[in-house]
């Protein structure tokens, strides 16, 4: 049994495993080099997240937290991880794993590896991350020495389990963070591929924003006898973020954020779009125009994804055009705007992306865009968070649903699109979004993976 084989590392004796909440991380019984990295890292008081779930994980038992992004849930299962990873003692032994986080997407996957780096700082612990668009042949060269805990995308993952480059038949703890997107990118089948690789004598600790009905599901395959940990109700946004929402044709779009933009250029503002290329000409776009951009997606490789990332948190770069790739896991404290461009297609992602803005205390704005094609997309928004985006111009605009059996008509507005009349970047315009006909094989399309 492999709780036999590492020892009994269940910290059980650690105050408020019962339940109670602490106020303090030195109250939860961490080790003393955890201690002395939290305060080294400027960590003294955990999050309610953190304060619920790292006594119930340092008890050996499994958690599900739900929780939005940028509440500190990556400490919270890190630092029960770390705990317990420090007390074996021994190097694993080659190609072996002794605890795998699994994460959505590659952006998220780094801020884990560098959170649990920090926090091994001074061990022995070997902390590795395997995610695409980089050398896999290096990532096997690293991971036939074995590896005290792994960060990988579930991608990349199983095609290193098909080299076999590593086996699963050691691992002790596995997490799932965000597991939500996940499910919403398509890595159902890889996930439960996984478990079955993973001893069924395990700790496992997910964690997710919302709680969609496939979750149940997975809970059920990965959890035993779980505790549920609920700290921020689906739809919450943080309270220092101010919302707006500009009712404004397609068309019309580029121009409009262009002068938004130009009211703050030294601010830092992500920008989000559906799909890949429209991410890329909306970059192109706004960098023809003076602004410093730049832009993530999934065209671009890891070296072009990390390279814009470090140079919009350095502030080189102050806007970045990204897909939902960037929803989550970035954590940039000085982004103080957050542009819906396009409206997601699912609500809740609406919230993960606004959550880039207003962290770590600071202020933001959250500002959208609605055509009259995203009426809906923005109704279930609204209804997801259980309130209405104040409107910074133009109004709601007709209601375009299909009649029984008909195509579905070309929406109207009812307003105008931008304060002082007209739309934005034609002023004096007619209020009327534009309804040109599309050339042949010129279609909306479909959104493409982040």
């Amino acid at each position: 049994m492999l709780r036999e084989k590492r020892g009994d590392l269940r910290l059980g004796q650690c105050p408020g495993a019962k339940g109670h909440i602490l106020t303090q991380f030195d109250m939860m019984g961490l080790p003393k080099h955890l201690q002395t990295r939290l305060a080294a890292m400027g960590l003294t008081e955990p999050t309610p997240i953190q304060s619920r779930a790292i006594p119930v994980a340092l008890d050996g038992r499994d958690v599900m937290g739900l929780a939005q992004t940028g509440t500190g849930k990556t400490a919270a299962f890190g630092l029960p991880l770390m705990a317990q990873l420090l007390q074996y003692g021994k190097k694993p032994e080659p190609k072996t794993i002794r605890a795998l986080v699994l994460a959505p997407t590659r952006e998220l996957a780094k801020q884990i590896t560098e959170t649990m780096r920090a926090l091994a700082e001074g061990t022995a612990i070997k902390t590795g991350m395997v995610v695409g668009g980089q050398s896999i042949n290096a990532q096997i060269n690293r991971l036939s020495r074995g590896t005290d805990l792994l960060v990988a995308t579930p991608g990349r993952l199983i095609d290193l389990m098909d080299r076999r480059a590593l086996t699963l038949e050691e691992t002790a703890f596995l997490v799932l963070d965000e597991a939500d997107q996940m499910l919403d990118l398509g890595f159902i089948h890889a996930l439960r591929r996984i478990s079955e690789m993973v001893p069924a004598d395990r700790q496992t600790m997910l964690f997710s924003a919302t709680m969609p009905k496939q979750m149940n599901e997975i809970a059920q395959s990965y959890l035993r006898n779980p505790q549920r940990i609920e700290v921020t109700p689906p739809g919450k946004v943080a309270d220092k973020i101010t919302q707006a929402v500009h009712f404004v044709p397609k068309s019309h779009k580029a121009t409009l954020l262009a002068e938004l933009l130009d009211g703050h250029r030294d601010e830092l503002a992500l920008v989000f779009c559906r799909t890949k290329h429209g991410a890329e000409k909306l970059m192109k776009g706004l960098a023809g125009q003076g602004f410093a951009a730049t832009s993530i997606h999934g065209n671009k490789s890891q070296g072009q994804r990390d390279r814009a990332l470090a140079a919009f948190r350095a502030g080189d770069m102050r806007v970045l055009v990204a897909t939902d790739v960037a929803a989550r896991g970035i954590d940039i404290p000085d982004v103080r705007h957050v542009y819906n461009f396009d409206l997601p297609n699912v609500a809740d992602n609406y919230v993960h992306r606004i959550g880039r803005t207003a962290r770590a205390g600071r202020d933001g704005a959250a500002i959208a865009f609605c055509a009259p094609e995203e009426m809906g997309e923005l109704k279930a928004i609204q209804k997801v968070m259980k309130l209405s985006i104040p409107v910074a111009s133009g109004r709601p605009w007709e209601d375009i649903t299909p009649p029984e059996g008909g195509n579905k008509p070309k929406g109207r507005g009812r307003g105008r699109g931008r304060p002082g009349g007209g739309f934005a970047g034609k002023p004096g315009g007619s209020g009327k979004p534009a309804n040109r006909r599309r050339k042949p094989g010129q279609g909306r399309g479909k959104p493409q993976a982040a």
